[in-house]
Order: structure tokens, then C-alpha cells, then sequence
């Protein structure tokens, strides 16, 4: 049986690991850590000198030209951003950093500030020009942030590339956003295992394992990054109606999906919505399955949910 090689790197603000069966791994381990590299140039919201930021720093001037696989990820999460009662933003880049959840300066805006941000945070002001592949921000102080669906995006684009080496079978975990390829030739029923979090517990202790094959899991949780300003804890997903942190039951969304992407989008879209009314919109998409931890300690799985124990 081939090895399993594991590379980790920081980058992206987490932890990524790469996982692959191969007999000579580490040439395509490196260039895999390039890519990364590469993507995090490419999408970072954080990063003044990124393609990504170059776009918010003309916003209101004047249109640029972009890669494509930047124009099309700002197409698509500009389409889920629209979809009727979605969650996901990716205009809400003003917001986030004016709350700087997850940074060492968080703070608690003031009201004037959050409704000053507001007026900025519509995505039906980016505006995307298919022939040029160029995106126009049309007001001023206007940001894009890919966030909520980059690493889904990087994630299948890096199982693409392990494919065309000739890699049989892998993982990608992007800080807990997990793609799986081929057979986890390490386990007897070849699936692989992947922990939920409890969000109520340290990292490491999971409520229920999965096993999948050729699937992504990807979980968002109230609990991954807080910031506690006079007694009262804030987390980093937010309401583009209020400009506050989402105030609903939910503590843990996890989305099953075949692209790591399309987790992404969809737990964006749907965190802050009911648990109910997260399990029936995900029974009418088809390959999706979910996971949903409730702040008083409910869990809720859709039928298709590959639970192995719990």
C-alpha cells in the first residue's frame, strides 16, 4: 500500500494539512504549499498587496481587470449573496473590518459606525463585467470578502491539481474545512473519518464522527472566533440586516457536499435561520446533507447524514 504523507502549513490565518497516498510525495507536497501561497494572494481580504484588494482599493473609481478564478469565485458568491433569504454577504467586507473580530484590535462599534457600514454592504453594487473579467465596486469604501467561501474554492481547486499528478486518494483541511478524494486506503471500509466539534468543548472532542469518500465537510460554529467586550461575548458571523453578529439558536452548522465550495456557500447561507428550517432547505438540494448543534445542546442531522457513531 502506498504511504500516507501528511504537510502542514500556516497560512490563511489557520492551519491547512495536506494528506496524500503517493510513493513520491513530497515533490507535489511543495508544490501544493506554492499554491496555497498562490490562492492566499490571491483572495485574501487581509492582505493590502492581493488581487482581491486591489478591486476594494478602486472602489467607487473604476473598474480591474482580474484573474479568472477570482472573477468567477465574485460572481458566484455575488449569486448566493442574492438568492432569496440567504445569509451570505460577500459585500460585507466594511463591516468586518470595522468589527475586527478575530483581530487584536476587536471592538464593539458604535451604532452610528455599524449603520454608517451598512449603506456599503449591498452586493448588488459589484458590478461584473464577463467580456473584460472585471469587477467595479460602485460606491466608495465598498469591500469585497471572500471569507465565507475561499477556502471551499482553494480546497477543490488543490484536489484538482493532486488529481492531474496522478495522486489516487487524499485530504485537504483548511482550518476545519475538510475535502476528501479516492479510498482512505487506512481504514477497513477505505472511508474517511471526520470529527464534528463540539461547540460546547475544547478542540478535539466530537459530538459524531462522519465517514465520507470523495465529499467535503465543512462546519461554522458561533464559537471559532469571539471577542467579550464588558461581559458579553460577540462571534465573528454576521447580519447584514442589523450589522451585529447573528442572533439566532444555532451554535454549529455542518454542511456535507461533493465540492468543498459549495459547503461553504451554504453555511453562510443558512446560519441564522431555525434548525428546522435549515433541514428543509437542505432536503430540497440535492448531494447536500447537514449537521445542526443547537445553543441548548439539540442535534439535528438530515436522514442522509453519514453518521458512523456518536
Amino acid at each position: 500500500m502506498l504511504p500516507l504523507t501528511d504537510r502542514q502549513v500556516q497560512l490563511m490565518g489557520t492551519t491547512i494539512d495536506t494528506s496524500i497516498y503517493h510513493a513520491n510525495p513530497q515533490p507535489i507536497l511543495d508544490q501544493v504549499e506554492e499554491l496555497l501561497h498562490l490562492y492566499n494572494h490571491r483572495f485574501s481580504a487581509n492582505d493590502d498587496t492581493s488581487e482581491l484588494m486591489a478591486i476594494n482599493q478602486a472602489a467607487g473609481k473604476k473598474a480591474v481587470s482580474v484573474h479568472p478564478q477570482l472573477f468567477d469565485l465574485i460572481a458566484l458568491g455575488k449569486k448566493h449573496s442574492l438568492a432569496p433569504g440567504s445569509h451570505l454577504n460577500i459585500a460585507i467586507g466594511p463591516l468586518i473590518q470595522t468589527w475586527r473580530i478575530g483581530f487584536a484590535d476587536a471592538k464593539v462599534p458604535s451604532q452610528e459606525e455599524i449603520e454608517a457600514q451598512l449603506d456599503l454592504i449591498d452586493p448588488k453594487q459589484i458590478i461584473l463585467d464577463e467580456k473584460n473579467l472585471s469587477v467595479f465596486l460602485a460606491k466608495t469604501g465598498m469591500k469585497i470578502d471572500l471569507g465565507a467561501l475561499a477556502k471551499g474554492y482553494i480546497a477543490d481547486r488543490i484536489v484538482e491539481f493532486l488529481k492531474k499528478q496522478g495522486v489516487p486518494a487524499g485530504l485537504i483541511n483548511l482550518g476545519g474545512n475538510v475535502l476528501t478524494f479516492g479510498p482512505a486506503y487506512h481504514n477497513p471500509d477505505q472511508n474517511w473519518r471526520i470529527g464534528i466539534q463540539n461547540p460546547k468543548l475544547p478542540r478535539g472532542n466530537h459530538l459524531a464522527i462522519l465517514k465520507i469518500r470523495d465529499q467535503s465537510v465543512v462546519t461554522s460554529g458561533i464559537y471559532e472566533r469571539t471577542f467579550t467586550y464588558q461581559g458579553k461575548i460577540y462571534h465573528h458571523i454576521f447580519d447584514s440586516q442589523t450589522g451585529y453578529p447573528v442572533d439566532c439558536q444555532t451554535a454549529s452548522l455542518t454542511i456535507v457536499s461533493k465540492q468543498s465550495v459549495d459547503g461553504e456557500i451554504w453555511t453562510t447561507r443558512l446560519f441564522g435561520k431555525s434548525a428546522q428550517e435549515i433541514l428543509t432547505e437542505i432536503s430540497r438540494e440535492a448531494d447536500l446533507a447537514t449537521l445542526v448543534v443547537t445553543k441548548d445542546n439539540q442535534v439535528l442531522a438530515s436522514s442522509n447524514l453519514p453518521i458512523v457513531k456518536n
